[in-house]
């Protein structure tokens, strides 16, 4: 098997003017929420364009170990602020957020475009919160990307549904089989009109690999 790596899309920030719309302000919350260095990256540049000077007192909850270790990028890292799981899900995080509902007010960093089970999850449990958006995903330029040169294609966002749209506006997808990682990555081939050949995760394919396995197995 041969692979192609390109970047269908790319990531910019929101501007400070444009955030400013969103009417946060962000000294009134005690708890940021990054699942991302995406997020650590903007939302602290946020601040600079604000010249917003977070409390030294705010905590910070990430998915992972690295994501809160990233931190040290732009503040001093202090354990007891900072507050992360070992196993890199959202459910860990859930369990921490718990822990601190009643004391804290969160900010949740987030894309334009982004999944909705954190802020599903807040709204059921009463959390005081609100979405800090501060970053999106842009199509790139593809093209120079010649489709019919390649029997599959495995995206892994929605987005990149929306940069073959945005490049090709009469894409036909033919005997190109599409493969996806994520549900909503799946549900977007779907709404587009195209056809999904293989998908991870699922029970039997928890991983892309697995699914492509499987994919190439059956084809046999």
């Amino acid at each position: 098997m041969k692979f192609t790596f390109e970047p269908f899309i790319t990531v910019e920030g929101v501007p400070g003017k444009e955030f400013r719309k969103q009417r946060i302000s962000l000294n009134d919350y005690s708890g940021i929420i990054f699942t991302s260095r995406n997020a650590i990256d903007h939302f602290f540049r946020i601040c600079e364009e604000l010249r917003v000077k977070m409390s030294q007192e705010t905590k910070y909850f990430c998915t992972s170990e690295a994501i809160a270790l990233y931190l040290q990028k732009y503040t001093q890292y202090r354990k007891r602020k900072v507050f992360f799981g070992d196993m890199n899900n959202n459910k860990e995080l859930r369990t921490l957020l718990i822990k601190h509902r009643d004391a804290t007010k969160f900010l949740y960093i987030c894309a334009e475009v982004r999944k909705d089970d954190i802020p599903v999850f807040m709204q059921s449990n009463g959390f005081s919160f609100a979405e800090g958006i501060m970053y999106r995903t842009v199509p790139n330029n593809l093209k120079n990307i010649k489709m019919e040169n390649y029997d599959m294609l495995l995206v892994f966002s929605p987005t990149a549904i929306s940069a073959i749209e945005h490049n090709f506006p009469k894409f036909k997808q033919g005997n190109l089989k599409l493969a996806a990682y994520g549900k909503t990555t799946a549900e977007a081939i779907f709404e587009s009109g195209m056809k999904l050949h293989a998908m991870a995760p699922l029970p039997h394919t928890p991983t892309v690999i697995s699914a492509l396995e499987q994919y190439l197995g059956d084809a046999k």
